[in-house]
């Protein structure tokens, strides 16, 4: 009788994280993105004709981002999978086969470009600041130095390169 709990036991320890591990379905299309980062890609409590549902999150992630996943997607003829990832995660889900693609508006750079590759850009923006003309603000984007030429904290499109960047 002992031998046959071990023997249970042993079984157990050994079926239950295999059980856990998830095979990726190959029909599936597996995207990381924040799902915090409107109008690109959120998260909305409601389904809707074209949200997607968030795999293992309560929500649904809508956006630009979404969207063109999903048509992505339709041209693989595969089934769009959501993963909600924190910013600094992603790539690294990239990297270790948990997701199939990143549409989350990160910029190229050239430390990225080590460790993943990037398709042409499918978003273009110049960014700009609007302020009153005769705003204490009004000359603050022609000089080099000034606070409002600083990027955004982290890499977006539009984002400076940190070697670029003003130190004022």
């Amino acid at each position: 009788m002992k031998k046959i709990i071990a023997f249970a036991l042993v079984l157990l320890v050994v079926a239950l994280p295999l059980a856990s591990c998830k095979k990726k379905d190959a029909n599936t299309f597996v995207v990381g993105m924040e799902c915090d980062y409107a109008p690109f890609n959120w998260t909305q409590a409601d389904e809707s004709d074209i949200a997607v549902k968030i795999d293992g999150v309560n929500g649904y992630a809508d956006g630009y981002d979404v969207r063109i996943a999903q048509m992505i997607a339709d041209g693989l003829g595969k089934k769009l999978v959501i993963k909600k990832i924190e910013w600094d995660g992603l790539s690294l889900a990239l990297e270790s086969g948990k997701i199939d693609a990143i549409i989350a508006g990160m910029s190229p750079t050239a430390e990225r470009a080590l460790t993943i590759d990037f398709t042409d850009p499918y978003y273009k923006s110049d960014l700009v600041i609007v302020v009153k003309k005769e705003s204490a603000f009004a000359d603050a984007a022609s000089s080099p130095t000034s606070p409002a030429r600083k990027s955004p904290p982290r890499s977006t499109p539009g984002t400076i390169p940190s070697s670029t960047r003003s130190t004022a």
